[in-house]
């Protein structure tokens, strides 16, 4: 009840706050990629529920004279690098805050395709709201392996408290100020969940 309190308080505040940066940065997407401006997929969510998560675009839909689309680093425009490394492209997530799809702090929710490929101790981690950021991010965000990011998320709600909350928000918000630990086009940095574990089969 107190995280969840927590959550609606910080996430209402940050969007009054936030909102004429957000306004900006649609606007920009809306002149530069047309619409839609904001990126929907699902997701899994607390106890293994789907959700929509919600984003800033940050690519354009642009496909190969095959007809099929371009990979993600040829789809990704100079604007969206900036989002993505400001993580302003992560603020409508906000709203899936205050539906409470999610919560300030959790897991990173993952895609659904993922699903079957969780060991039953990764499992752990749909126990918790997944969150807009979490202990994997603030220790290395995606130049951490699957193994080490996923063993990180059953920590976390292993071990959850309330300052713990606080310290990755402290240190959520430093690297999203120093732009630091951000790896832009994660796809060109780490195989798919599901690729990897495949391959070990």
């Amino acid at each position: 009840m107190t995280k969840r309190i927590t959550d609606l308080t910080i996430a209402m505040l940050l969007l009054v706050v936030l909102s004429p940066l957000l306004l900006l940065a649609m606007a920009a997407i809306a002149l530069t990629m047309g619409r839609p401006v904001i990126f929907t997929q699902t997701r899994t969510g607390l106890s293994g529920q789907r959700f929509r998560l919600m984003k800033l675009r940050t690519m354009r839909d642009s496909h190969g004279a095959d007809g099929k689309p371009l990979s993600d680093t040829e789809r990704l425009t100079s604007l969206g690098r900036f989002l993505r490394k400001s993580s302003i492209d992560e603020l409508p997530e906000l709203i899936n805050v205050m539906r409470g799809e999610m919560s300030l702090v959790g897991p990173r929710p993952l895609l659904t395709r993922y699903d079957r490929w969780y060991t039953d101790t990764e499992r752990l981690r749909f126990a918790a709201r997944p969150g807009l950021t979490g202990l994997a991010q603030v220790s290395g965000r995606n130049n951490v392996g699957w193994d080490a990011r996923l063993a990180m998320d059953v920590r976390y709600v292993r071990n959850w408290s309330l300052g713990m909350d606080l310290s990755i928000l402290v240190k959520t918000g430093w690297g999203a100020v120093a732009g630091s630990g951000v790896t832009v086009d994660p796809s060109a940095a780490m195989q798919d969940l599901d690729i990897e574990r495949q391959c070990r089969v």
